[in-house]
This record gives C-alpha cells, sequence and structure tokens, in this order.
C-alpha cells in the first residue's frame, strides 16, 4: 500500500498575501468549497483576528461542513504574557475552527532581533501557546518559522523550540523555510536530522524565492515528512509559496504516496483555473500539469509522434489532473498538426487530399500578417469549420459605427451595430468605456434576444502587441481576447493596422465560438434550429 500524506492548504492565508490578491469572504468560501472537493484534509482559512473579512469567512464556513478540517492561523502569544491575556489566542479558540496553526520563532537571530526578548521567554511562549490551545479543545499545529535558517546558525536551540511545541501537544511540527533560500539537499538532511530526533509528526512549508519550493518539498517527504503545506497555483507572498498543483501528481502519480483520490486528482486543472479566476490572477499557459499548455503540441514531428502514442511526449496522461491534450497550429505545423485539429472538431480533411494543405498555406500566409493562431484555438476552430464548409453563420455583420465625444472634458463611447440573424435584422446602439467595450455591449444586446446564453459570457483578458514598432501609431497590432463562460476559456485573435478593427476582428470570433459551443450543448437559444444554422458533422 502507498504511504498517505497530509496535505495542508494555506491559499486563503499565505496566498492571499501575493501582490495584487484580494479575496472577499464570498470569494474565500467559494474557494474553501473547491478545496474541500479537491480533498485537501487542512483548509487554512485566515487570521479569525485580524481584519473584519476573515471573522466573517469563519462564521459562514461553519454552516458548510467540510470535510477538510477548517484550520486558523495565529501566532504565540505576546512576549511577557500570559495567554489568558492574549487577545488573538483568544480569537483562535472562539473562531469555531477545529484547528490552529501557530507560528514561532525557532531562528536566534529573530528572537533577539524580531520578538526582542530572550531566548528561554520565546520557549515559554510557544509551550505555553500551543497547551492553551490544546485546552481550549482545538488541534495545535505548531509553524516553525524560520527553522531551516534558525537550524544552520543555532541547531541545539532550533530543535529546543521544537522540544517544547512536542511537549506542548502539537498535533503536527510544520519546517517552515520562510526565507526559500534553502537548498534541496540541505532540506533532506536537515528534516532527516529532525525526524531522527524529534519523535513527533513533521511538515513541511516552503517558500520559492529560490524557484525551489516543489523541489524542496519533495526533499522533505522523501526525508520522512509527512504534512506538507502549500497553496494552489503557488500564490504567496515575494515568489509565492509551494504550488500544490504540481507537488499533489508528483507525489501520486510519480512517487507512489497517497495524498487525495484519483477522481479528486482530475478536479486539480478545474480547481487551479478557477482559484486563478476567483483571484484574478491570469494563470501561466505553461505551469505544469494544469496550465493550458501543460500538455500542447506544436512542432510537426512531435504531432506526428503522439498521434500514433502520447507517450512518445507526454509524462503523464492529461485527463489524470483533468487537463487535455491541445494540437498547437502555427506556420510550424506540419499536415499532422492540421489532420489532429480536424479530427478533433470532426471534420474531414484528408491528409493526401488537397483541403490540408491549403489550410497549412491559408495559415502560413496569416502568421505572415501577424495572426498568431498558437495562443487562439477557438479562431483557428472557426478557420478550420469554414475551410471544411460547415461553418455557416449564426449572425452576419452589416456594418458597425463608433463615436466617440469629449463632452464637458467626459470621454464618451458609443457603438451602433447592424447585424442580420436569420434572416432578420437587428440595429442596436450603446455606450461603453472605451470602443471596444461599447461594441462588445452593442454586439451583446443585438444577440442577446435570439441567445440568452450568451449574458454567461465575459472576457477575461485584452492584450493588444504592436507588430511593427517603427511605423509608431500607424503600425499593424495584433489583438488577442481571453473569454470564459465559466465552464470553457477561449480565445480569438484579430490583427489590423486600425486596433478597433483588430479588437472587433477577435471579438465577433469570440461570440462565434461561444454560440457554436452553446450550439453542440444545445442548451440555449429561442430560436429554431433551422435560423440558427446549426453546424451538423
Amino acid at each position: 500500500m502507498s504511504t498517505p500524506l497530509c496535505i495542508f492548504d494555506t491559499t486563503l492565508r499565505d496566498g492571499t498575501q501575493g501582490e495584487g490578491i484580494s479575496l472577499t469572504a464570498e470569494d474565500k468560501v467559494k474557494i474553501a468549497l473547491k478545496l474541500d472537493a479537491l480533498g485537501v484534509h487542512y483548509i487554512e482559512g485566515g487570521n479569525p483576528g485580524s481584519n473584519s473579512k476573515d471573522i466573517e469567512f469563519f462564521k459562514r464556513v461553519r454552516e458548510l461542513k467540510l470535510q477538510s478540517k477548517l484550520t486558523a492561523f495565529g501566532s504565540t502569544r505576546r512576549k511577557n504574557i500570559s495567554c489568558d491575556q492574549d487577545v488573538n489566542l483568544k480569537h483562535l479558540i472562539e473562531s469555531g475552527a477545529q484547528a490552529a496553526s501557530l507560528v514561532g520563532k525557532t531562528w536566534d537571530f529573530h528572537v533577539h532581533t524580531a520578538l526582542q526578548t530572550t531566548l528561554e521567554e520565546n520557549l515559554a511562549m510557544i509551550y505555553e501557546s500551543l497547551a492553551f490551545l490544546n485546552r481550549g479543545g482545538m488541534e495545535a499545529l505548531f509553524d516553525a518559522e524560520h527553522f531551516f535558517d534558525g537550524y544552520k546558525a543555532n541547531p541545539e536551540y532550533a530543535l529546543a523550540a521544537l522540544q517544547k511545541a512536542k511537549e506542548a501537544g502539537a498535533a503536527w511540527i510544520v519546517l517552515c523555510d520562510t526565507n526559500g533560500g534553502t537548498l534541496p539537499n540541505e532540506i533532506a538532511e536537515i528534516v532527516s536530522r529532525v525526524t531522527s530526533v524529534i519523535d513527533a509528526p513533521i511538515g513541511i512549508h516552503t517558500h520559492n524565492d529560490s524557484e525551489l519550493a516543489v523541489a524542496n518539498s519533495l526533499a522533505a517527504v522523501t526525508a520522512g515528512a509527512r504534512q506538507i503545506q502549500g497553496t494552489i497555483n503557488g500564490y504567496g507572498e515575494r515568489c509565492g509559496n509551494a504550488n500544490l498543483c504540481s507537488i499533489l501528481p508528483t507525489l501520486q502519480l510519480k512517487m507512489g504516496y497517497s495524498c487525495v483520490s484519483g477522481d479528486q486528482l482530475k478536479m486539480l486543472t478545474n480547481v487551479a483555473r478557477y482559484v486563478s479566476e476567483i483571484s484574478n490572477v491570469h494563470l501561466p499557459v505553461n505551469q505544469p500539469y494544469v496550465g493550458t499548455a501543460a500538455f500542447a503540441h506544436k512542432g510537426g514531428i512531435h504531432v506526428s509522434a503522439i498521434l500514433k502514442d502520447s507517450k512518445t511526449y507526454e509524462h503523464i496522461s492529461p485527463d489524470l489532473v483533468g487537463n487535455k491534450q491541445r494540437v498547437l497550429v502555427s506556420e510550424l505545423a506540419g499536415q499532422s498538426n492540421i489532420l489532429s485539429k480536424a479530427q478533433e472538431m470532426g471534420l474531414d480533411i484528408q491528409s493526401d487530399g488537397l483541403k490540408s494543405r491549403q489550410v497549412i498555406d491559408r495559415i502560413k500566409e496569416l502568421e505572415h500578417q501577424g495572426y498568431q493562431f498558437e495562443g487562439a484555438d477557438a479562431s483557428l476552430e472557426l478557420l478550420l469549420r469554414d475551410a471544411a464548409g460547415v461553418a455557416e453563420p449564426m449572425f452576419t455583420i452589416d456594418n458597425m459605427k463608433i463615436i466617440v465625444e469629449n463632452s464637458n472634458k467626459t470621454l464618451n463611447t458609443e457603438a451602433i451595430v447592424k447585424l442580420t440573424v436569420g434572416g432578420e435584422q437587428v440595429y442596436t446602439v450603446a455606450e461603453g468605456n472605451g470602443p471596444v467595450n461599447a461594441l462588445d455591449n452593442a454586439l451583446r444586446k443585438a444577440l442577446m434576444q435570439f441567445y440568452p446564453g450568451i449574458r454567461d459570457i465575459h472576457l477575461t483578458d485584452y492584450k493588444v502587441r504592436v507588430l511593427d514598432e517603427k511605423d509608431a501609431t500607424a503600425a499593424k497590432v495584433r489583438v488577442l481576447i481571453e473569454s470564459t463562460n465559466f465552464k470553457d476559456t477561449w480565445s480569438t485573435v484579430g490583427v489590423s493596422s486600425n486596433v478597433i478593427e483588430a479588437s472587433w476582428e477577435a471579438l465577433v470570433d469570440s461570440i462565434r465560438y461561444a454560440l457554436l459551443g452553446m450550439a453542440k450543448d444545445a442548451s440555449m437559444t429561442a430560436v429554431p434550429r433551422e435560423t440558427l444554422g446549426l453546424i451538423n458533422h
């Protein structure tokens, strides 16, 4: 049987310390539900005595009956007072959380410099605080802050701090690489030493300042740590925390440990992207396991090989973590790329036929003009469907107009769109915060009466890249738009020397692709099928 490991998620506490991340109490509740479904053993929700947002979260989350242990975060009592006098410790007990993670100093330098107290008083603070929580009916975990730096500076004192935590009844003693500067070989050596002299369950908490948080966590497990702390997508202060999205599948699929069930592991990609969306932080496409490019193939030789056997260029099957294989098409593409994409869409483009060569030539021509399809799968699919002759338009654009007016030092933007849906002409006007937003609003307004499901679609990213810098403001630009309906995410591209035209092209492609997906699902529309021009294939 595989060795079970304990997963401690601190996205809602440590993760929110990352630059640009701010979660409401409602956001934290939503993420907590996702983490609980993923099967993590502990969810650290925040510090219930630090701010009103965390206080509200702990009140609301009590009603959810999570399978994961809800954990509150705090620190050892303040120096030279009793635990009964420490307000923060009282808040931990009153939070309703099942467990509390208590951070304490283990580096003598920090005791003298940060706490400005004696080494003996710090040991008393650790022991008394953990014992106080245990008496209050909480499971107490000890986060040994700066432990690895402390051990390297003064191993006797660092170990003495851990021994005090053990004597106080700490359920877990978690070794923290708080500055993120320790190397994997040092982690392995020190954790091995700790597990040989401290008879208590040991955990690991690493930061990513040297790009080693994942490697250090794995090294600690190999050396005997049995709890791993980290965050979804590695969010955290400075360079972030250990990324559970890389740690979980590596431990379970490659190292033979048991963390969550196989079905829960298949939720990993969905959880990573959901947390990214709620946190309003763009998920890197090349993030291992869960990124959109994690199993993406571009070179023609690579694609030809994976069509024979995906193991030729994939270290695991993408579905094990809920991701999927993608074949990218660009000027580097061969017929294998085109055939794979066509097969994925159920299109009939034969390898020895004229169609595939014509599509490749067309893609190369467009990429020469500045289009980029490897980052715009939705536009590529529409192009392939057009080439196969199966993409009947769900609507056609007759014309559009933008009016920008400076009135009383306020810039007002209005878009006018005329289009045809199923033989019926629609004329709409909408305002917006700038021309692209106005066009988006006008297009949605025109289509909403025919396709009510369009209200669930929104733009999540908008990028403009100048292609010919030497032409200054007259330069050609490439616009990439990313859209989502909370179920799927897709990207479209437009290119023009007019940024509005390029944006409009990408925007229209985004709506076309969304309607195509809705038609496939047959989940929306009050318009007859013959009016929609649905694609049967």
